[in-house]
């Protein structure tokens, strides 16, 4: 995998997220929602200031704090991805780590630009694409547009259950973006293949090189 690939991964990803949260901030309120697919997957219009999934973090200077922190991780993302590529680490690493990137960025646009070029989203009036009298809020000061929502689940439990028993519960409760979700399958997906992602390919022969520093056989005597 070259370079360009993952920067291409990268874009689309990004255009995909951007332009769903374009069109959910000039046509729906807070809290409005349709469903998709039956009564478990819901479009529901939710803004954040933190975290993924709507976790938040410090108040007003753990959003800018947070905000940095995201564009610096961004920033050395791409040249650690170069890094990467240069090495011939495996497609899977390549492609997982091109997805975290472009879910990172994503949510970093909202937070550095849509208090700029939007304004404010309420329970009664739509937001307006670079409103005559300014956005909501400054430079790092947007909030984070989620969407998906997948309440698989939404019903009391059997009286018989462990601690939760007789309570009413929705699973999966938390509401999401495509960064978000990107972020997560890239995570995850590393986790499970880790054993396999983590080498890279020799010049030569092409076959997989643990990234792991060899054992000297000197070092094995001692």
């Amino acid at each position: 995998m070259k370079y360009r690939h993952i920067v291409l991964i990268v874009v689309l990803i990004l255009i995909v997220d951007q332009a769903l949260k374009f069109w959910i901030k000039t046509n729906m309120t807070i809290a409005e929602q349709f469903p998709v697919i039956s009564d478990w997957f819901f479009i529901h219009f939710i803004e954040n200031e933190g975290m993924a999934y709507g976790l938040k973090f410090g108040g007003e200077f753990g959003k800018i704090a947070l905000t940095l922190f995201r564009l610096i991780a961004v920033v050395i993302g791409f040249f650690y991805m170069r890094k990467l590529v240069k090495e011939k680490y495996h497609n899977g690493l390549l492609v997982c780590g091109a997805l975290i990137l472009a879910g990172a960025a994503g949510n970093l646009i909202d937070s550095m630009f849509y208090g700029l070029i939007f304004s404010e989203s309420t329970r009664y009036e739509l937001a307006q694409f670079m409103p005559a009298d300014g956005g909501y809020g400054t430079f790092l000061h947007g909030n984070v547009v989620d969407m998906l929502y997948f309440p698989l689940f939404d019903g009391t439990l059997p009286n018989w259950v462990p601690i939760w028993g007789g309570e009413h519960i929705i699973f999966f409760r938390p509401v999401f973006n495509i960064a978000d979700a990107a972020i997560s399958v890239g995570v995850i997906t590393i986790l499970l293949f880790q054993k396999r992602f983590l080498h890279k390919k020799t010049e030569a022969g092409g076959q997989p090189v643990s990234s792991t520093p060899a054992i000297d056989d000197t070092q094995k005597v001692m």
